[in-house]
């Protein structure tokens, strides 16, 4: 057990988000297909498509703050010691989570207002809390993912180890 739960910490958004993007591209290619050969498109394709995209977004988002790869302008970084670096990015970290914290109650709010009117969706005819709970999942995913990185971030401002600044794209 203690290995599946360290295997789903490492790699959880990573097969959430192939899941998804599997889901969205098979839809898309399905119904490009019956609109091309069969002159004929479905409404519950499109919005396969438009909801596994929401959930990829927010997952990917979940998965950026994992790695450290959101876009950020890291000019001042390379001039900070070791400490002051460490500290710049726990600050960073918690400023994030208060605004993940914010907008987890806000958008949580909006699935318990769809939940209590009921609404579905318009193709699917599934209820709409489905599709709503994709963005307090993603927020839910990254506050996990904050805690960890500042957990993290301690560790090595304690231990005097140059801190986690994620894999970089280019160089």
């Amino acid at each position: 057990m203690k290995g599946f739960l360290k295997a789903l910490d490492l790699n959880a958004e990573r097969w959430a988000l192939l899941v998804f993007y599997t889901m969205l591209v098979v839809t898309m290619a399905v119904e490009v297909l019956r609109r091309e050969i069969f002159s004929y498109s479905s409404i519950w394709g499109e919005e396969i498509v438009r909801y596994s995209f929401i959930y990829l977004a927010w997952v990917g988002a979940a998965a950026a703050v994992k790695e450290r790869a959101h876009i950020r302008i890291d000019v001042v970084m390379h001039y900070l010691g070791r400490r002051a670096k460490t500290l710049l990015y726990i600050f960073g970290d918690m400023v994030m989570f208060a605004v993940a914290l914010v907008a987890l109650y806000w958008s949580f709010e909006t699935v318990l207002v769809s939940a209590k009117f009921g609404s579905v969706s318009h193709g699917l005819r599934v209820s709409m809390v489905w599709f709503l709970f994709a963005v307090p999942f993603g927020f839910s995913l990254m506050i996990w993912r904050l805690i960890q990185s500042f957990l993290r971030d301690v560790k090595s401002l304690r231990d005097g180890n140059p801190v986690y600044e994620g894999d970089r794209l280019f160089d």
